[in-house]
């Protein structure tokens, strides 16, 4: 089966060209400013042209979204493109996940999905967008339980918009811990700050749980983070449109 994966969040618009259960190609569209379905239609049609991706050899579109204003016209722009609606999941589409609540987003339901399917044994999921969330899961498919932080680029915008003298950055890691100007200072804040916490969430969770999890990470800044602890055993920005096509394929 060939499938366009779409996972609409708050921040971006990530695509994903799936061929028998691989992700072959990826791209990320901006989600702002927000668009009419004929402008996604227009940038869907360049970025499949851009991919040689011919929208008739798709057997099928599975979609999630957190951004319920532009889960209509992005889906209205597909089915002008595909000639057919796109599966739309999220958490009540049926999975061997147990959510756990009614609360619960589709990214980290698909987060979660994702890794019961992938990884054996009790996960935790860090999802490194607009908000940070780690899930956690145990080797059974139910879901323990989830935090939400502020993202780090969030974090970032904020401080750079409410202060008058600091500038905007690139999130990398800087040299040494301590800095000495403005950016490097920056940067190891945001850069060992997070990581400390998200190092401290694991350690947490894994007391609470009473086991070592498996600890996945994805999200647009995971790249950041992963080479800089042990903790985190696997970076994939992948994760959550595997999780979406999990759910969508059996439809």
């Amino acid at each position: 089966m060939t499938a366009i994966v779409i996972n609409i969040g708050n921040t971006n618009i990530r695509f994903g060209f799936f061929q028998n259960d691989d992700c072959d190609i990826s791209w990320v569209l901006n989600t702002k400013p927000y668009r009419t379905s004929d402008e996604f239609q227009i940038q869907f049609m360049m970025m499949y042209q851009t991919h040689n991706i011919d929208p008739a050899s798709i057997d099928r579109i599975i979609m999630g979204s957190v951004v319920p204003q532009l889960t209509y016209d992005v889906a209205r722009a597909i089915e002008k493109i595909h000639k057919k609606k796109p599966v739309i999941v999220g958490r009540d589409t049926p999975s061997d996940v147990l959510p756990k609540s009614k609360q619960m987003g589709t990214d980290i339901y698909a987060n979660l999905v994702a890794a019961h399917h992938l990884y054996s044994g009790k996960k935790i999921v860090f999802d490194f967008g607009t908000a940070l969330t780690a899930s956690c899961i145990d080797e059974n498919g139910e879901t323990i339980g989830v935090i939400i932080a502020p993202g780090i680029i969030t974090s970032l915008n904020s401080l750079i918009q409410d202060t008058a003298q600091l500038p905007e950055i690139e999130l990398i890691k800087p040299k040494t811990v301590l800095g000495l100007d403005t950016v490097s200072c920056m940067q190891s804040g945001m850069v060992y700050g997070f990581l400390g916490m998200v190092e401290g969430f694991i350690d947490r969770i894994n007391r609470e749980v009473q086991d070592n999890c498996f600890v996945i990470a994805t999200g647009g800044v995971s790249h950041v983070y992963q080479p800089l602890t042990e903790k985190i055993h696997v970076a994939d920005r992948l994760h959550t449109l595997k999780g979406l096509y999990f759910l969508g394929k059996s439809f």
